[in-house]
């Protein structure tokens, strides 16, 4: 006989609403064990689309249940599987639709559900009329003829449904909590305060005669080059007494490295510079990223590089070397637009800069230029326009 357990009390909870009202959720749950005592008779007798109709469940939530248990499927499409279903019993008297949540389990033999076999609804579902929750591949049968839960012809299916109700708004004295106010973080104050006072450091760098120390998992963990120097394979005479020598570099722009790597941040004093000094450590620096691998420090200063405008006659030249060794497109593309201007270029080819950088430091120089501005150059005077051709090295 199939047994069914009686519903409990329900249990109420309260959802606070943004307006000042509260709902009262009523909740309704019940669980009915449909024993299968009689497995392989069951599956001779109902073929595809017959089941067997199980009362059940009676006033959970106010409605009583059903289940269809189809031991062969319910259709072609899963005769080889047990399909379930479980939905309000209409032949009950005074039934109203309901919105509820089920669940089938089956149980092994110590009455534990088969994680592999618990399927719950993935929404609360609205019962009217005849609707259901079905799962018609429940359970495919020569999975169960092999496995350890079919025992002595039976198994244990359960089915849980668990009945929702709201009642009627109410007002509420409870106002919301005032909202908490996160303050913006200062993670990298710390860092930098970290860096500055030198605590705990454990590696030592010497640049262009003045010292630094820091700390080797920081630096590691930010840049993939640090990484490979100081714990990495090379990291080899890089003890807490040695000192790192860092050639090629001067001293303020190693020392805005660190401040980066510590703060992602640039040093506040790079604002202060003048426009000139300016420019010139965002050069450097973005040499010393490109070194060390800090990709986010290469973009900000190919932006701050772009954004100073500083790109003239004298500056192009060295500023577009720049641009193509170190990836900066954006920086490369700022100095096309200066010399597609064609008295622009006439001053730039005419210096010794530029000679010197075609002849022997970017010998190509010409060839992409060409390609960005045109083999020809004219340049309007009070008689008109008048075309001038220079002769390019190497023609």
């Amino acid at each position: 006989m199939p047994t069914s357990a009686a519903p409990p009390a329900p249990v109420e909870e309260v959802v606070r609403a943004p307006s000042r009202s509260a709902k009262i959720r009523r909740t309704f749950t019940g669980h009915h064990l449909l024993h299968i005592d009689a497995y392989s008779q069951t599956k001779e007798e109902l073929p595809t689309g017959k089941y067997l109709y199980i009362e059940c469940l009676s006033g959970v939530g106010g409605s009583s249940w059903r289940i269809h248990y189809y031991p062969n499927g319910y259709d072609d499409y899963c005769d080889d599987c047990i399909s379930v279903f479980v939905g309000i019993d209409r032949s009950a008297a005074g039934i109203e639709p309901c919105r509820a949540l089920a669940r089938f389990s089956l149980l092994d033999q110590a009455g534990k559900p088969v994680q592999s076999h618990v399927r719950t609804a993935t929404r609360i579902h609205d019962f009217i009329g005849d609707s259901c929750v079905a799962y018609s591949r429940y359970i495919e049968k020569r999975w169960l003829e092999k496995s350890e839960h079919l025992k002595d012809d039976r198994f244990t299916i359960r089915c849980d449904v668990i009945v929702t109700m709201n009642l009627p708004a109410v007002e509420t004295t409870d106002a919301s909590p005032p909202p908490v106010k996160v303050p913006p973080s200062d993670l990298h104050r710390h860092l930098g305060n970290l860096l500055e006072s030198a605590e705990g450091a454990d590696v030592t760098f010497q640049v262009a005669g003045k010292t630094f120390k820091a700390h080797r998992y920081i630096l590691g963990f930010r840049s993939d080059v640090f990484r490979a120097e100081l714990l990495g394979p090379m990291k080899e005479g890089t003890n807490r007494e040695s000192i790192i020598h860092v050639d090629d570099m001067e001293a303020e722009v190693f020392r805005a490295l660190l401040v980066f790597v510590y703060t992602d941040r640039l040093p506040d004093d790079l604002g202060c510079m003048e426009e000139e000094e300016e420019l010139a450590m965002a050069q450097h620096l973005l040499v010393a990223a490109d070194r060390y691998n800090l990709e986010r420090l290469r973009l900000m200063c190919e932006d701050k590089l772009c954004e100073l405008n500083v790109i003239n006659t004298g500056s192009v030249a060295t500023i577009l070397v720049l641009a193509d060794q170190h990836n900066c497109p954006r920086l490369k593309e700022a100095c096309f637009q200066f010399l597609r201007v064609p008295l622009n270029l006439l001053d730039v080819v005419a210096t010794e800069d530029f000679d010197r950088l075609t002849q022997s430091y970017y010998p190509n120089v010409w060839e992409e230029i060409l390609g960005n501005t045109g083999d020809r150059l004219s340049v309007e005077n009070d008689e008109g326009v008048q075309e001038k051709s220079r002769d390019y090295p190497g023609n």
